[in-house]
């Protein structure tokens, strides 16, 4: 038994060393942002019907959290809590994805969607344009627009196939 502590705890200095040793050969800056937004679903066709917002109000919340390092490709976690008129509820969908930097404002991407309690998953095609505000002493840093266009493979227990195609726009302020 004394023989293994040992074992452990010198296989836990040479990964400590290891760690520390490697440290100073991280060259990236990475920095931590985000973004809060409202995102409206305008026309979503699905199992053969096609609705609008007009049809079926419905309003996400979205806030997200950016990992970007010193290249164009950087990871970006969404959270969309959504409220929906018909039927009444709030619904919560988990939108993990890669996006690239594009000259002039541009980002393109794609997430990866799942909806919370729910059978369904797909992806999140985006196009997202931002412009930094003139004011950039404060906590938001720029104002961005973007396209979504989720691609949804529902397949509900002991229903069929509905498979959601949506488009919706968001708004809102990065930092």
């Amino acid at each position: 038994m004394k023989a293994f502590r040992s074992s452990v705890l010198s296989l836990g200095v040479l990964l400590a060393a290891f760690v520390i040793g490697t440290a100073s050969f991280a060259k990236a800056q990475t920095t931590v942002g985000g973004h809060i937004g409202i995102l409206v679903p305008w026309v979503t066709h699905a199992g053969g019907d096609t609705t609008t917002v007009f049809d079926n109000f419905s309003l996400g919340l979205p806030f997200g959290v950016s990992v970007k390092g010193q290249g164009r490709m950087f990871v970006d976690f969404e959270f969309i809590p959504t409220i929906s008129q018909n039927p009444h509820e709030v619904t919560l969908t988990v939108d993990p994805g890669v996006l690239w930097r594009l000259n002039h404002g541009f980002t393109t991407g794609l997430r990866a969607t799942f909806n919370v309690n729910s059978s369904s998953m797909g992806f999140v095609p985006i196009l997202n344009k931002s412009w930094k505000l003139h004011d950039q002493s404060g906590f938001f840093k720029t104002f961005f627009g973007e396209i979504d266009v989720p691609i949804t493979f529902a397949r509900p227990p002991g229903g069929p196939a509905t498979n959601p195609v949506t488009f919706a726009t968001q708004f809102g302020f990065g930092f």
